[in-house]
């Protein structure tokens, strides 16, 4: 159980008290601290010891006076202390059992840890929870949360996730609402199993328990080709899409009429698959779930209609590729259309063809499809989702560097949103 420090900012705090990287807080006022939040929570009073390792094995207690609201100014190798809580069950459209057997560990980790989904908007279950994590969410009011319900049918879900707790999930939405928190929940939603009339009853259920449920996602169960599961998983094809956009639609209208919200949103994939038109900017409201894959192309494409005006795309003779998932290819058609810049829809064979996504875009595939494009280009713009978060480095554990030294003297640049992309086109990176 450690809180190791992994970088101290300029002037803070932990500057002052000579704190370093490697060091580890052991307490803080005789108590040792289980995760970021208990953390900050502890080093809200005035009056505090620190009781350090420093990285060389040796100990020292640091007492100090502080402001109540002075922050440490530190940042911690993980913001869970104790272990991160691993998920129990198993779920038959799991994504991380789909994933490579030769990818890095990391990547295995199947946590259901409602820390985790308090200060980064994983899902959890709570099929794992104790009732001590009930109290804990209660005492520092973590909220909201992030719930993944998949269904309200206590038999579908206890199939579905392949445990009897599963079926709990009026009792457990229950307690979580005991302990005050408000949660946003998702539906992975698999064609035969969890929709049509499921799905209406799950929808119904989950907004009788407004104003605790903030929103509810559905998205489509992704497949790889490293699934071993013999659980027979369907995904939904073009007319299956349609009919999920239309039978959510209903829904969508009535809660629109009678509260100004849409409540329940469906992931882009449906409307990609579908040859749908996205809904407008005004039925995601404030893009409650976008990091969900909620209304994540229709917020690109706003930002890159809103930055037209200061970034106008001249005539140029700069060649540009635009690298995207194959799905997420057909929209940038229709926002570019110069003979200077290409699109280059990237097939993933990785994980397998039918992973349309760019966030699951691999450095191998990548490359291999910028080189089977051939020709000459003078600037590459990728995906930024595709790389890690906060590192060049994608999933299969190519670096950008790699990338930039295979296509050199071409610039590579990560687009992270519409407003850069737009910039990008115009000379601005």
């Amino acid at each position: 159980m450690n809180a190791t420090i992994s970088r101290i900012e300029a002037g803070s705090l932990a500057e002052e008290l000579e704190l370093a990287a490697g060091d580890k807080i052991l307490q803080i006022n005789g108590q040792t601290p289980l995760d970021i939040i208990d953390l900050s929570f502890r080093l809200a009073e005035e009056d505090i010891e620190l009781l350090i390792e420093h990285a060389d094995g040796q100990r020292e207690l640091i007492a100090f006076e502080k402001d109540i609201d002075e922050e440490l100014g530190a940042e911690f190798e993980s913001a869970v202390f104790d272990g991160i809580k691993r998920c129990k069950n198993h779920c038959v459209f799991c994504f991380v059992d789909m994933i490579a057997p030769d990818m890095r560990p990391t990547l295995s980790i199947k946590d259901d840890d409602y820390r985790l989904s308090f200060l980064f908007g994983n899902f959890i279950t709570l099929t794992n929870l104790t009732p001590k994590d009930f109290r804990r969410i209660k005492k520092y009011h973590l909220s909201p949360l992030f719930v993944s319900v998949h269904a309200m049918n206590p038999d579908v879900r206890a199939k579905m996730l392949r445990t009897p707790r599963a079926a709990q999930i009026q009792a457990q939405l229950d307690a979580l609402q005991r302990a005050g928190a408000e949660y946003h929940t998702q539906v992975v939603l698999c064609a035969g199993l969890n929709d049509g009339a499921e799905l209406d009853f799950t929808i119904a259920e989950i907004l009788k328990r407004r104003p605790h449920a903030l929103s509810l996602a559905i998205v489509p169960v992704g497949v790889t080709r490293h699934r071993k599961d013999k659980f027979p998983l369907k995904q939904f094809d073009k007319a299956g899409a349609i009919k999920v956009i239309e039978q959510v639609e209903a829904f969508q209208k009535k809660i629109r009429a009678e509260s100004g919200r849409t409540f329940v949103y469906l992931g882009d994939e449906f409307y990609l698959l579908a040859e749908r038109d996205l809904p407008p900017v005004e039925y995601y409201d404030d893009f409650p779930q976008i990091e969900n894959g909620i209304g994540m192309t229709r917020n690109f494409i706003e930002e890159f209609r809103d930055a037209e005006k200061s970034f106008p795309i001249p005539q140029s003779q700069f060649q540009i590729d635009v690298v995207s998932g194959t799905s997420f290819a057909k929209v940038l058609h229709k926002l570019i259309d110069k003979p200077n810049v290409r699109i280059v829809p990237v097939v993933n064979k990785f994980f397998g063809e039918r992973v349309n996504v760019s966030g699951l875009l691999t450095g191998q595939d990548i490359i291999a499809a910028l080189k089977a494009s051939g020709g000459r280009r003078d600037l590459i713009l990728i995906p930024a989702t595709a790389l890690k978060a906060g590192e060049e480095i994608f999933l299969d554990d190519v670096t950008l560097a790699d990338l930039r030294e295979t296509f050199a003297p071409a610039q590579i640049v990560p687009i992270h949103d519409g407003f850069e992309f737009r910039q990008a086109l115009g000379g601005n990176f």
